[in-house]
């Protein structure tokens, strides 16, 4: 079974838009650093929002290039349950390459709390405080490289 490599812009979207959790690697030196984060999207753009301190932020200071990995609709393909090689799984999935952007503007980090909060609830009507603003690190990566497959599809 081969995976197909070319996705069409509709497709992708409906890859990321099904998923509930990416996964975001990062470069630590020469260690990989893998996150699994929430998310919105919206107009090619992926939003992101995380307490204000942690590792990931002096990792993100020092290289804010990631990957993002998305991955859904999994099912496990047997052709012969007697024989391990003949099970596979099918999916499909997208990466995205970029850099990691902060959102530092109040307005603007509402708009991707909401941004996000539509992805989990189809709302995206919700007023915050500002300490809730103020307190929360809103951050996006707007793609530079998109790869997209299925496998068994």
């Amino acid at each position: 079974m081969e995976p197909k490599t070319k996705l069409n812009e509709k497709e992708i979207h409906s890859i990321i838009k099904k998923c509930k959790v990416c996964y975001i690697g990062m470069v630590d030196g020469d260690t990989p650093y893998v996150l699994p984060f929430n998310y919105g999207f919206c107009n090619g753009v992926i939003y992101f929002h995380s307490g204000p301190d942690g590792k990931k932020f002096d990792v993100l200071t020092r290289n804010n290039k990631v990957c993002i990995a998305f991955s859904c609709d999994h099912e496990l393909k047997i052709v012969n349950q007697e024989v391990a090689c003949s099970y596979s799984m099918k999916y499909r999935s997208v990466l995205l390459h970029g850099k990691i952007e902060m959102v530092e503007d109040f307005r603007e980090k509402e708009k991707a709390l909401n941004i996000i909060m539509e992805n989990y609830t189809g709302r995206n009507d919700f007023s915050y405080n500002s300490p809730a603003v103020n307190n929360v690190r809103v951050f996006r990566v707007k793609p530079s490289v998109t790869e997209a497959r299925t496998f068994g599809y």
